[in-house]
């Protein structure tokens, strides 16, 4: 029923070069959008969308989730149907900003011994030693590490602008053992075993839940959690943030403001106030 509309949200995802996920995911969002309401697209309003998104969210889906779903029929209204969007009847959803994970190093070491299966070890000890995100490392080719300078460079961002990040020895070395044991994969460095294309996300979450289980770890801990722990533990070792944010590959210095959130350790060596020394001047 609505295919033709689908077809012509791939064909203005495609001229406006927006990456291949992103395109898929538009679809997923709009065909369950245009399901629901049942309705011919050119009768849609924006009075169509508040609803769905208030039945979803009382149906208990995250802000994370509806903010989703929104710029996706916003994208689809906007090129699509050329039906124009009202900010002040379909708004975002406002986020709540909690703090992060952060796992210690030995919790990170306790996890990665949980871990079994060598390719999966060394692609969550790649994401915490490097900073890389769980889309960056699947996307990994064996010509991405460099021996040589022991940088990996990271190519398929998520804002589309290609950097280096560093690359521990302790981690050249799991990612050598992998290497060997699986084969010397020399194209995808982590490819599907069945398919030889890409893994996808959802793999590298279920080992996670698994590995966090059998470690003894908070069941929140999530593969960004890696990448969270490595911009946190850089801060408390004194790197200027600015070498963080280039090693996140942030554009924005506010993304790396939100991620370096004070931790624990560098709260120590403060002191209040109120503990003022006796005998000083009250005022």
């Amino acid at each position: 029923m609505y295919e033709k509309y689908l077809e012509q949200l791939e064909e203005a995802g495609k001229i406006r070069n927006l990456k291949e996920r992103s395109i898929r995911c538009y679809k997923n969002y709009v065909s369950y959008f245009l399901n629901d309401t049942g309705k011919c697209p050119e009768e849609l309003t924006c009075q169509d969308v508040r609803d769905f998104l208030l039945a979803k969210k009382d149906s208990g889906l995250k802000a994370t989730t509806l903010n989703l779903y929104n710029s996706a029929i916003h994208f689809f209204y906007r090129n699509v149907l050329h039906i124009l969007w009202d900010d002040t009847i379909v708004p975002r959803m406002i986020m709540e900003r909690k703090l992060p994970t952060v796992l210690t190093a030995d919790e990170i070491d306790r996890l990665l011994d949980a871990i079994g299966d060598i390719k999966y070890r060394a692609m969550f000890a790649t994401m915490y030693s490097s900073g890389m995100r769980v889309s960056e490392v699947i996307h990994l080719h064996y010509n991405d590490i460099s021996r040589t300078n022991m940088q990996i460079h990271v190519r398929d961002t998520k804002n589309r602008m290609d950097r280096y990040t560093i690359l521990s020895k302790r981690c050249l070395d799991l990612l050598t053992e992998y290497w060997f044991a699986k084969g010397r994969p020399c194209g995808i460095l982590f490819p599907n075993q069945w398919t030889g294309s890409y893994l996808t996300p959802n793999a590298l979450e279920q080992v996670m839940r698994r590995a966090v289980s059998e470690a003894g770890l908070p069941a929140k801990v999530t593969p960004h959690s890696l990448r969270h722990s490595f911009a946190t533990h850089l801060m408390e070792q004194g790197i200027e943030r600015q070498y963080i944010q280039a090693l996140l590959g942030h554009r924005d210095p506010k993304s790396t403001e939100i991620y370096l959130h004070v931790s624990n350790k560098s709260l120590l060596g403060i002191q209040s106030p109120f503990d003022r020394k006796e005998g000083a001047g009250h005022e």
